[in-house]
Order: C-alpha cells, then structure tokens, then sequence
C-alpha cells in the first residue's frame, strides 16, 4: 500500500515537473521570438520584408543589409566607443563597489549602517528623475560630447555596492581577525585575501556592469548630441535610416551586430553570474 503511495507520489511529481518544464519552455520562446524575427529580417530585402502577407523566412541569406550596415554607417566606431565606455565603466565599478562594500562589511566607524541605508536608498531614485540634473553638471564640468561625460555617471552603482557587501559579509571574521592577529593590515587583507576568494562575485558584478553600460540608451543621446563620432552603438543605431531609402534590413542588421559581443559574454559566463548572485544571498 506505502509503495503504491509512493509511486503515485513520484508520477504525481513528475507529472508536475513536466508541465512546468513546458510553460518555461513556452515563455522562452515568447521572449526570444522577437529576437528571431529580427534575426530572420536582417537577411531580407525590402521587397520581402513589405510583403504582403508577411514572411517569416526569408528565401536565402542576403547578406546586402550586413554590408550596408558595416560601411554605410559608423557602427565600427560605435563599437568602439561602446566596448570603450563599457570596459572603463565596469572596470572601475568592480574598484568602487568592491572597496565600499568591503568598508560595510568588515570596517567599523560612526554612522555606518546609515550611510548603508543611504546607499540602498538611491536605488529607489529613477534615473529618469534626475537625468536634467545630471546633464547641468556634466555640462558645467565641460564634459558635453567627451567620453568622461557619459562615463561619469557610471562609475558608481548602488546595486553593485549591495552585491559586494551580501557577498563579503558571508566571509567569516575570524579570517579577518586572525590577519589582523598576524599583522595584515586592512588594505593588504583586501587584496591578498579577501578578492581572491571573491571571484565569482568579482565576474558578476564586472560582467553585469559591461552589459548594462554597453546598453545605455538616453544618457549618451544626451551627452554625445552634437558628436556623431562619440556616439554609442545603441545611439548609432538610428543612423542605419538612410534618407535615399527605408532601411529596415539594414536597421535589422546593425542591432543583430550589436546584440553579438553582450550575448557572447553572457553565454560564457551565464554560470558565474548566477552563482555570483546566489554567493551574495545568504547572509544580510
């Protein structure tokens, strides 16, 4: 009788799994079907893609929209400036919130947990809010069309500083007493020891930061708007509109180039960046 039960049980559980299995399946290909088409359209003339009804295939791979893309617009220098931006931006967000977070977690001083809360609380702030602001700043700075000026922004993330301390605060203190015992200063216990047991949470916040500045929009449309040149790809994109024609293939072409370098990076390291993320999770 138990093992009938049981045996229910598991057909039960199965069933169950199965059926969830399905709808995440089902929900995978929603959200990647308009990536497809996009896909499907950047190897389509214009005739193919105003037909009527519409095609989803195209009748074979025209590669004139990838060639239109590459050399009728500046989408070379656009990637350059965006893989610029982006690795500058990261590179120092992984020192910013690193050091911050180390500070939260294993440094002591008057007012710390405020000034965390502080922190936290400028999450809760839309960008959108304070973008005129921010643009009356870097414009008295004289950073308008500069790389700095779109960088600066950038360099600090309350999101990151988070992540870093849940992180650090899952290391034990008696590590960081028992070198301090041996006379390992705070600085040297953060580079020697502390960042090199800290590396999946290092690659997170690194990768995690390189595709949210690879894809700002409004800020750099801003800033870079009388420089064609110090445009970014996501702003550049719109010059694939050429005046003696309707560019859609081409349009299709440049955001299927863009889209290539942040989905390469995330298939590679999809692996860290959630056990990143799960590392930072346990302790708050």
């Amino acid at each position: 009788m138990m093992k009938q039960r049981s045996n229910g049980s598991r057909e039960k559980n199965h069933g169950k799994s199965v059926v969830i299995q399905v709808i995440a399946v089902l929900c995978g290909l929603l959200i990647i079907a308009p990536v497809l088409y996009c896909l499907s359209l950047s190897f389509m003339r214009v005739s193919e893609i105003l037909s009527r009804p519409p095609r989803l295939l195209p009748k074979g791979l025209y590669m004139g929209n990838y060639n239109a893309a590459w050399t009728k617009s500046l989408i070379p220098r656009f990637l350059l400036n965006s893989l610029f931006i982006s690795l500058v931006c990261s590179i120092v967000r992984l020192i910013t919130a690193s050091l911050a977070g180390f500070g939260f977690a294993f440094l002591d001083f008057p007012g710390k947990t405020v000034l965390f809360y502080l922190v936290l609380g400028t999450m809760l702030i839309p960008g959108d809010v304070i973008l005129t602001s921010n643009y009356f700043t870097i414009s008295q700075l004289g950073l308008v069309n500069s790389y700095l000026g779109i960088m600066l922004l950038y360099f600090v993330s309350a999101n990151n500083v988070f992540m870093m301390r849940q992180h650090f605060m899952t290391v034990s203190k008696e590590l960081h007493e028992a070198a301090e015992i041996d006379g390992c200063g705070d600085l040297r216990f953060y580079f020697n020891i502390l960042l090199p047991i800290s590396t999946p949470i290092l690659v997170t916040v690194f990768i995690s930061s390189f595709i949210s500045t690879w894809n700002m929009y409004l800020w750099p449309l801003i800033v870079a708007n009388s420089s064609n040149e110090m445009r970014t790809v996501q702003v550049g994109l719109k010059t694939l509109n050429f005046a003696e024609e309707a560019s859609y293939g081409g349009t299709m072409a440049g955001a299927m180039i863009i889209l290539i370098p942040t989905l390469i990076i995330f298939l590679i390291f999809q692996k860290r960046i959630v056990g990143g993320m799960q590392s930072g999770s346990v302790k708050g």
